[in-house]
C-alpha cells in the first residue's frame, strides 16, 4: 500500500486532493497539519472522508511547518485521536504523552535527516517500547548499502516497520518497501511537491513502478549510474515486465563510483538479476566482472550486467548492436555489410561514440571522428584505425552518414546542434543519439534536406530490448518500450 502525502495550506484543497487520490486509486494519505495557514479544523477535514488517513503535524527541528506551541500541536494530535483518525503519526520523544485510545494505531517515528545510523535495531527497539503499532524510521542514505540496512531491518522486525532511507540514493527503500514486507510506502501528491530527499509522486509509484504488484517474490531490475534520477530506463522495462504480466521491476540505484564494486557484490541481497549500467561506470564496471562479451571486450564499456545462476556477473554492450541496426535500417539495406566503404562522421568520443564507431568497423566503413576535445577524438581514431579531424573542421568533411554522439541539442537545450544544417545534403543518412527530445534540431534540418534519418529514439528502443531479452529470455514488447519512451519525454499524449 502507498501512503499519500498531502499538504497544502487550506483544508479546501486538502479535501479535494483527498478526493482526488482516491478516484485515482490511494488507500491511504498522510494530511500534514502543519501546513495549513489558518486555525485547524479537524471536523472538517475528516468528516466523510474516502478512505483512512494519517494525522501528523511535524515541527521545524523535524523539518516540518509547525510555529505554534509543542502544547498546542500535541493537543491537535489528541484531538485527532478522539475524532477516531485511522492512524497518528507521533515522533519518539512525545509517544509517551500521548495515551492510546479508541481504534486509532500509533505510528512511532524518527526522522534522520543526516545520515542511516549505525545503530538501526538498537533505535528501531526503543521505537517499539513508545507502544507502537507501527513504526517509522526515515533517515537519509549516504551509502548504497544503507538501502540493504534500511530493508533488512524491515524484513526482520516483529512490528510492522516502515523503513525509509531519504535521498536519490535512497529511492530504492521507497519502491522496494512492499518486498521486504513494510506495511506501506511513501509518496507524494505530485512529483513538484515532494515533502522529503528523494521521495516519488503517487502517479510514479503506481504507473512506472506499478508499486501495489510488488510482493517477495518480485524480482529486481535496475539501472545504476551518478545521477540517476533523470533515467528513463525503469519507464520502458517496467513498461515491458507489465504488458508481458512479468513479476519484476526495475528500479533505479544512484551509486557513486567508489560504491560500485560493493553495491555489485551485495546484488542478491536486494535480489538483483540484472542491470543497465549509466554513466559514470560503464568503463569501470568491467573490473567487477567474471566474463564480458566480444563487444564489450572491443568497445571497452558495458552497458548491460546480468548476473547467472552461479551468481556470477556477465557483461554485454548493446549500445553498438542497437545502433547498428537503427543505421542499417536508415541506409534502406538488409545487412551492415552494405555500409562497407560508406564514409561516416561520428561526432563524440564517449561511451556511446566508442559502440558506433566499433560497428562502423565491424562493417569496414571508412570512420572520420570530430570531438570537441581533439585529444579524445585521437585516441579513438588511433584504437579504432580510423581518422580524426579538429572539431572546427568537421563540416568540411563530405560524408555520407552523419552520426551525433554528443549531448548537444539534448534538452533543455533543444535549439542547439552539433552541425549546421546548410551543411547536410540530400540523401545522407543522419543519426542522432539523442532521444529527448526525439526530434532535435539536427533531426528537423536534415529531414527538411531529405536526409535519410534515425533517431536516438529507435537506438534507446532497440538498446533497452535487447536488455529485456538478457535479463529475462523473452522477446521484448519494443512497441509498448517505445510508447512508453515517447510519453514520458511529453512526444505522446497519454
Amino acid at each position: 500500500m502507498i501512503c499519500v502525502s498531502i499538504a497544502r495550506g487550506r483544508h479546501r484543497h486538502v479535501k479535494a486532493e483527498h478526493k482526488h487520490l482516491v478516484e485515482q486509486g490511494a488507500k491511504l494519505v498522510e494530511i500534514r497539519l502543519d501546513y495549513l495557514r489558518r486555525q485547524i479544523n479537524l471536523k472538517r477535514l475528516l468528516h466523510n472522508r474516502p478512505c483512512p488517513v494519517v494525522i501528523t503535524c511535524r515541527r521545524a527541528e523535524d523539518q516540518g511547518k509547525w510555529t505554534g506551541s509543542e502544547e498546542s500541536r500535541m493537543m491537535l494530535l489528541r484531538a485527532a485521536i478522539a475524532e477516531g483518525v485511522e492512524y497518528v503519526d507521533l515522533e519518539e520523544d512525545i509517544a509517551d504523552k500521548i495515551p492510546r485510545y479508541g481504534k486509532t494505531r500509533r505510528i512511532v517515528s524518527l526522522h534522520n535527516y543526516r545520515d542511516t545510523p549505525d545503530d538501526l535495531d538498537a533505535i528501531h527497539a526503543r521505537l517499539v517500547n513508545r507502544d507502537a503499532d507501527i513504526v517509522k524510521l526515515a533517515t537519509m542514505a549516504n551509502h548504497s548499502h544503507d538501502n540493504i540496512r534500511m530493508l533488512q531491518l524491515v524484513q526482520n522486525a516483529t512490528v510492522p516497520t516502515v523503513g525509509i532511507c531519504m535521498g536519490e540514493i535512497g529511492t530504492p527503500s521507497r519502491i522496494l518497501a512492499g518486498k521486504f514486507g513494510a506495511p506501506f510506502t511513501y509518496a507524494t501528491f505530485h512529483h513538484e511537491r515532494t515533502l522529503a530527499p528523494g521521495q516519488l509522486s503517487f502517479r510514479q509509484m503506481t504507473q512506472i513502478y506499478h508499486y501495489e504488484d510488488i510482493n517477495p517474490d518480485t524480482q529486481v531490475y535496475g539501472v545504476v549510474g551518478d545521477p540517476i534520477g533523470q533515467s528513463l530506463i525503469p519507464v520502458v522495462h517496467n513498461a515491458a515486465f507489465s504488458i508481458l504480466d512479468i513479476n519484476a521491476v526495475c528500479v533505479p540505484f544512484r551509486v557513486p563510483g567508489e560504491s560500485l564494486g560493493p553495491f555489485l557484490r551485495e546484488h542478491n541481497e536486494l535480489g538483483i538479476r540484472g542491470l543497465s549500467i549509466a554513466a559514470p561506470h560503464k568503463e569501470t564496471v568491467l573490473n567487477y566482472l567474471s566474463k564480458v562479451d566480444k563487444a564489450a571486450e572491443k568497445i571497452r564499456a558495458v552497458n548491460t550486467v546480468v548476473f547467472h545462476e552461479d551468481g556470477q556477473p556477465y557483461g554485454y554492450n548493446t549500445d553498438y548492436r542497437a545502433a547498428m541496426a537503427g543505421l542499417v535500417k536508415g541506409a534502406g539495406v538488409k545487412r551492415r555489410q552494405a555500409l562497407e566503404g560508406k564514409r561516416a562522421l561520428v561526432l563524440g568520443a564517449g561511451n556511446i561514440a566508442r559502440a558506433v564507431v566499433f560497428g562502423l568497423h565491424e562493417a569496414k566503413a571508412d570512420i572520420i571522428i570530430a570531438a570537441r576535445t581533439f585529444e579524445q577524438a585521437r585516441e579513438l581514431a588511433e584504437y579504432s584505425e580510423s581518422r580524426a579531424v579538429e572539431w572546427a573542421r568537421r563540416k568540411d568533411v563530405e560524408t555520407d552518414i552523419l552520426i551525433n554522439c554528443t549531448p548537444v541539442g539534448m534538452h533543455p537545450h533543444v535549439d542547439e546542434t552539433p552541425f549546421e544544417g546548410a551543411q547536410l545534403r540530400r540523401g545522407r543518412i543522419v543519426f542522432d543519439t539523442i532521444y529527448n527530445p526525439e526530434q532535435t534540431m539536427l533531426i528537423k534540418q536534415a529531414r527538411d534536406k531529405g536526409c535519410r534519418i534515425v533517431t536516438g529514439v529507435d537506438m534507446f528502443v532497440r538498446r533497452a530490448a535487447l536488455q529485456f531479452k538478457l535479463f529475462t529470455d523473452q522477446s521484448p514488447p519494443a512497441d509498448v518500450m517505445r510508447l512508453a519512451l515517447k510519453r514520458a519525454t511529453g512526444a505522446a499524449r497519454f
